[in-house]
Parts: C-alpha cells; structure tokens; sequence
C-alpha cells in the first residue's frame, strides 16, 4: 500500500471524527491518566488492518502501545483475545472508533473473501474483487481481499482495457471497439470482453481478447462457454456471484470467479475494544 495515501486517509477520519477535541474523554481524565485494553473478536473472522489500527494510534499519540496477537491473514476465534494496548486514557478513547471503524470493515472483508475462497475447494479459481468499492477507501478495502486469499481485479481505469456492455453497444460491436482498442494501446495490456451471449462468447474469440468475461450467464450457459473458450483465452465469471454458488462454478473450470459483493456489502467483523478496570 502506498503509506502516504494511507496516512492522508487516516488524517481525514481522524479529523473527521475528533473535530475540535474529545470532549467526553478530556473532561473526565488528566493528560496523565493511563489506562490498559484488549481487542475482542465478538466471531470467528480473518484479521486485516493490523498496520492500519497501529496508524492511527500512532498518529494520534505515540505514547500508545499495542501488541498483536496475530498478523493480517490470522484467523482468530469467537471470545478471543488478540491485541493489548496501553497509554493514555484519552487517546485511547479518541481513537478507539476511527481505528475500530478500519479494523472492522477490513476484517468483514477479509473474512467474507477467505469464505469465497474456501468454498473454491481444490479448484484452482482465483477469487478476484471488483471496483465496487466505498469512495476514498479502495485502496485498504482491495488490500483486505488480498489478505483474505483472494486477487485484486484492476484498481482503476486505466489499469486495463474492460470492454463492457454500454462500449459494445457505443462502439457498434465487439469487434469494432477492439479493434479500435489494440490499434492504440501497448501490447503489453491486457484486453477484457464482457459477453452476455455465446454469440458474443465467439466474437471476443475472434477478436483474440486475453479475458472473456461471462456476465449474468446461467450454470448451462457457463459450462457451454468454456467449452466453447476452450483456453484460448482466460475465463472470468461475474454477476449473480454468491457464496452459495462459488463451489459449483469454479467446478466449471472458470479461471476467476469476480464479485463486488466482497467490498460493495459485505458485513463489518463484529470487534470490541474493552478497557480493563483501574
């Protein structure tokens, strides 16, 4: 991850959070006040966001120390305790929530893709993310479904060429728009198609795209395209993805298996920070 982005990231929900200062913390404890706490997994779940709840303290106040039990990628248990931090009582409350928030919603993430992953069984598909993501935080939201076992599709737009439904439709057809693609891109970049159709299936063939994508297509129609494919190119499969069905596509033989729900919805890991009395 690029550290000054995160930092910047980190800065902002901090400011966002603490405004003009904690008033609830600053009124009840000195600057001298020391207090000691735990991070509690409330469920079973894949930790991601070690080094970015460390961040935060450290922005925040340097006096805070925390020591994991774990590292990003650890699976940890319902009523386990794995982390312990110590320092000032304000800054541990101020930034309790800012660092919980990233640590929670990485985790959830983490958690939900190492599931996906899972489910793959002895399959070789690649579980792969999308750029579904919430505005401001892909890049920790893409790290965490690399944590949890699973590849990131392309960051952003000019990662590469992904010719969707709405560019085919513009272009006048497969063809015409990668034709029009690779006549001015390197040909070090990869081109994508997304097909709908086994008539659309054959045309991304004869247009030699590198990844074939199977939107929307029913298990049948899957197993016809790859048939069909026949790896001459990659075969990604999306939409309609869920955790119920990993098992039976990657059964298909797809190469990838792509799902926004990874970081579009995916359910925040359930992590509580306790204070231990004085």
């Amino acid at each position: 991850m690029n550290k000054f982005s995160v930092d910047d990231l980190l800065k902002r929900a901090l400011i966002e959070d603490i405004g003009l200062g904690d008033i609830t913390s600053e009124t009840i404890f000195t600057e001298n006040h020391t207090s000691k706490g735990y991070l509690l997994a409330k469920q079973d779940m894949t930790v991601a966001g070690k080094e970015v709840f460390l961040r935060v303290f450290s922005l925040l106040d340097e006096n805070v120390k925390i020591v994991f039990q774990c590292n990003d990628g650890d699976r940890v248990k319902t009523g386990q305790k794995f982390a312990h931090l110590q320092g000032p009582t304000r800054s541990l409350l101020t930034g309790e929530r800012v660092a919980l928030n990233f640590l929670q919603r990485l985790s959830g993430i983490a958690t939900e893709t190492s599931r996906y992953v899972d489910a793959c069984g002895k399959h070789k598909t690649v579980i792969a993310d999308t750029r579904k993501t919430t505005p401001g935080l892909r890049i920790l939201e893409k790290y965490a479904v690399t944590v949890g076992g699973g590849k990131n599709h392309r960051y952003g737009l000019d990662a590469m060429v992904l010719i969707k439904d709405n560019h085919i439709k513009a272009a006048g057809g497969i063809l015409p728009a990668v034709t029009k693609v690779r006549s001015r891109i390197s040909p070090f970049i990869k081109i994508e198609v997304e097909t709908e159709t086994l008539n659309q299936v054959q045309n991304a063939l004869e247009a030699k795209a590198d990844v074939i994508m199977l939107d929307n297509m029913s298990l049948p129609m899957i197993q016809e395209a790859v048939k069909l494919i026949n790896h001459q190119a990659l075969v990604e499969v999306s939409g309609n993805v869920t955790l119920e069905r990993i098992h039976e596509l990657a059964m298909t033989g797809v190469d990838i298996i792509s799902s926004g729900a990874l970081t579009h919805s995916v359910k925040a890991a359930d992590i509580s920070m306790k204070m231990e009395e004085s």
